[in-house]
């Protein structure tokens, strides 16, 4: 029986997790995720595309199971570490009503839903940005060698999981800056430095002996256009009200302008700064790049509990009933798009099982196996039974793939791509027959067509 509102919230977080568990059992594996999952049969401390840990978080989840909801049991991690922490921020912010307000907000709001379902790099950022949050809001208030020390370790692990996490040490820095100038005379703080500096060192030393070749990549990455892309930023901009509600962004962005308690508390104050440092550099960065929805999800642990804190303070019953209404609805909408309407929806996670059904169904003991791109590469990888490797012999942007290839000659095998290969294929090989090919949807009205190719005699 449920008899305080932290055992609610911890029912809650485990609802959702088990849901999200069997939800994702019924959905394909994205190109990303199987690229990742791929990464954790071949562990390193650094990859070209990313830092490792979510290579080491999916082989953790592989003891589990390889399913697709094994492989996206990190999400179900991640997220329910982020609920928990926003409870215990607004637990003693506030009160234990008051988070679970947070915990109801943060899992019904589609942001975190679309979080709990595809696993990407932002999955073990969240999970160490939360862990990190909670530690530096303990040593702003309690200041234990502990909590320095734990955020330093926190604070590593998550430079081990995106690059974007340098926005919290840029917010951190700036509250240090603010409002806590004598942190930078503590040797606790430096231990904390230093503890980091170690955690983050293996994948530093990686990138130093591949001539920095991840920095540069993640560097130029996107395609950032010389003139302002001002639809972008209204994209990006109009995405978050969607992402986190009409009512709650709107109670958020609201309160964040108007709030004087936000520059009262020291913890507020740096909550505040946790959530408009990444939106505010994701903002300017729309202007020359497109950013996709997920880039500003960090952002939203402390704009929950910011979101939550108003809500309760200002007693805005109403407007937090609505907002979850609001956000529940579109939570399942999107959730039941998935899952039913997935062409329309996700067309690049529609297909690939079946177009791999087809190539098993021509291959023969010995073929190698090719495709087209590190997507398809590692969907194949993923669905056929023996997780076979792929090569991939076109021309498509470098990945880690190039780093893995040993430029060994073609052999004869199988080649498969979501378009007609024919003419480039006959630059790379003798003999390039056509086998078979697999026509499904993409979208309401089009559809996208799979070639499958025999393939021999390397040039």
């Amino acid at each position: 029986m449920i008899r305080t509102y932290r055992q609610a919230a911890l029912l809650i977080l485990l609802l959702s997790g088990l849901f999200a568990t069997v939800y994702n059992a019924f959905v394909p594996l994205h190109g990303d995720e199987a690229y990742y999952w791929l990464w954790s049969h071949h562990l390193q401390a650094g990859y070209y595309d990313h830092p490792p840990m979510i290579a080491f978080l999916i082989a953790l989840t592989d003891l589990v199971s390889e399913a697709e909801w094994g492989v996206r049991l990190g999400n179900v991690l991640a997220m329910s570490v982020a609920g928990w922490v926003i409870f215990r921020l607004l637990e003693a912010l506030r009160d234990a009503r008051t988070g679970l307000w947070g915990v109801l907000i943060f899992t019904s709001v589609v942001l975190v839903h679309a979080g709990y379902t595809i696993m990407t790099t932002d999955s073990p950022l969240i999970l160490f940005w939360s862990l990190a949050l909670w530690s530096t809001y303990r040593v702003i208030t309690r200041a234990r060698t502990i909590d320095f020390f734990l955020t330093g370790l926190f604070i590593g692990a998550m430079m081990l999981s995106k690059y974007t996490s340098v926005l919290y040490l840029m917010a951190l820095l700036l509250f240090m800056l603010l409002r806590r100038r004598d942190l930078f005379a503590s040797w606790r703080t430096w231990m904390a430095i230093g503890v980091a500096l170690a955690v983050v060192s293996p994948m530093l030393w990686w990138n130093y002996a591949h001539d920095w070749i991840s920095f540069l990549f993640q560097l130029h990455h996107g395609g950032a256009k010389e003139h302002m892309m001002w639809n972008w930023a209204g994209e990006l901009i109009g995405s978050q009200f969607a992402v986190f509600t009409p009512v709650f962004a709107g109670v958020l962005f609201y309160f964040l302008g108007k709030e004087k308690l936000f520059v009262q508390n020291d913890a507020l104050f740096f909550l505040a700064l946790m959530t408009v440092t990444p939106l505010l550099f994701f903002l300017y960065k729309s202007l020359h790049t497109h950013i996709e929805l997920n880039y500003t999800a960090p952002a939203y642990i402390s704009a929950t509990v910011l979101t939550a804190y108003i809500l309760s303070v200002r007693h805005m019953k109403r407007t937090f009933y609505a907002g979850l209404a609001v956000a529940l609805t579109l939570s399942l909408v999107a959730r039941a798009g998935l899952l039913f309407w997935l062409p329309v929806v996700q067309d690049r996670m529609y297909g690939n099982q079946e177009a791999v059904a087809m190539l098993e169904r021509h291959r023969q003991a010995d073929d190698a196996l090719y495709a087209n791109h590190l997507a398809l590469a590692a969907l194949v990888s993923y669905y056929t039974p023996d997780h076979a490797p792929v090569r991939i012999p076109t021309p498509t942007r470098y990945s880690q793939y190039d780093m893995w290839d040993d430029g060994a000659p073609y052999r004869e095998g199988l080649y498969l791509a979501p378009e007609d290969k024919t003419a480039v294929l006959a630059e790379r090989f003798e003999n390039v027959a056509l086998l078979d090919t697999l026509t499904v949807q993409r979208g309401l009205k089009r559809t996208k067509t799979y070639y499958l190719y025999r393939v021999s005699g390397s040039r």
